[in-house]
């Protein structure tokens, strides 16, 4: 690290969890965000800022003036962008020095492994079941931790699976069908902080999992009902007949 960088990241290195050594995990880290949208947007710009070396941004849309009230990383002036530009511009902005590999495109197949396999951690941020499930498969198999997190009307869920260790469930274990993507927030509305507060979550989870420090949620979900400001915590266990991670896999 040079002095411009424990200048930049001085506050998070005097902590004793993080130090020089938890700072330059940052600095060597790769994560893959799918999706730029309100939950993408708040975590990316997070990591950026923290220090992440790499950050790998998919997403296949662009920036409509709908979004503007909850997915912070977009502008006015970005309408009609694609959003992986506009992040880009925004993460570039906040931290120069981080490198941000920004797709348009939707994640899958082969190129899916192949960015799975290359990251540190994945953060689902994406907005549709059949991705939540692709993801998921992917990071089973290559055996990496994945943070999902979920916003919609008041509510929020974030949980985080680590395929291979602690005896971790998988998204599959928690939701055993794909046939809930009319739950979304262009159907059913968000309110904006929502998204805030699961995507930063996100964002703390990976770090926490990069440097390997305190107690992460695996085998946890977290829920937040925004309109009374409770929060619940539900314990998750491995499903050894699930499709995805099970005995029979």
């Amino acid at each position: 690290m040079n002095d411009q960088q424990l200048l930049r990241y001085s506050r998070q290195i005097m902590l004793p969890q993080v130090d020089i050594a938890g700072q330059q995990k940052l600095l060597d880290a790769k994560v893959l965000i799918v999706g730029a949208g309100g939950l993408g947007s708040p975590a990316a710009m997070y990591l950026a800022a923290a220090g992440i070396g790499r950050i790998s941004l998919y997403d296949d849309d662009r920036v409509d003036l709908t979004n503007l009230q909850r997915q912070i990383a977009h502008h006015t002036p970005d309408i009609g962008l694609d959003k992986v530009i506009s992040t880009l511009n925004t993460l570039k902005k906040i931290n120069p020095e981080v490198t941000v590999l920004a797709r348009k495109a939707r994640l899958q197949g082969e190129l899916l492994e192949q960015e799975v396999a290359d990251a540190d951690v994945v953060l689902d941020c994406s907005d549709n079941f059949s991705t939540r499930f692709a993801v998921n498969q992917a990071c089973v198999r290559c055996r990496t931790p994945l943070v999902s997190g979920a916003a919609i009307r008041f509510e929020g869920q974030i949980c985080v699976f680590t395929p291979g260790a602690d005896d971790s469930p998988c998204y599959n274990c928690l939701y055993q069908s794909e046939g809930e993507d009319l739950q979304n927030c262009a159907r059913n509305g968000v309110i904006a902080p929502i998204t805030g507060i699961i995507g930063s979550i996100q964002a703390l989870e990976a770090m926490k999992l990069i440097m390997q420090i305190g107690e992460n949620l695996t085998g946890r979900l977290l829920l937040l009902d925004g309109l009374t400001m409770e929060w619940q915590t539900m314990r998750l266990k491995k499903n050894p007949l699930c499709p995805t991670c099970g005995k029979a896999n």
